[in-house]
């Protein structure tokens, strides 16, 4: 019968400055492309008009047409 090892498990997790340094790398990767995708929103969205939301101006969207541009009531 054969006798188990008593050598301890040898594990193969990367060394911890390593993780730390592959940690940062992230941070910084995603700070970078949040900066990067602002700054293009910021160049091409950022300039444009917001629609005019207030209740006067959209009733005013959303009212019917003129009189004198609908057909006449007597006609087909």
């Amino acid at each position: 019968m054969s006798m188990p090892s008593t050598e301890p498990a040898t594990t193969v997790d990367p060394p911890r400055p390593l993780l730390r340094r592959l940690g940062r790398e992230l941070v910084w990767l995603v700070v970078a492309k949040i900066a990067v995708i602002s700054l293009i929103w910021w160049v091409v969205a950022s300039h444009y008009d917001r629609p005019d939301t207030r209740p006067a101006a959209i009733e005013q969207l959303l009212a019917p047409a003129s009189s004198s541009s609908s057909p006449q009531a007597g006609s087909p």
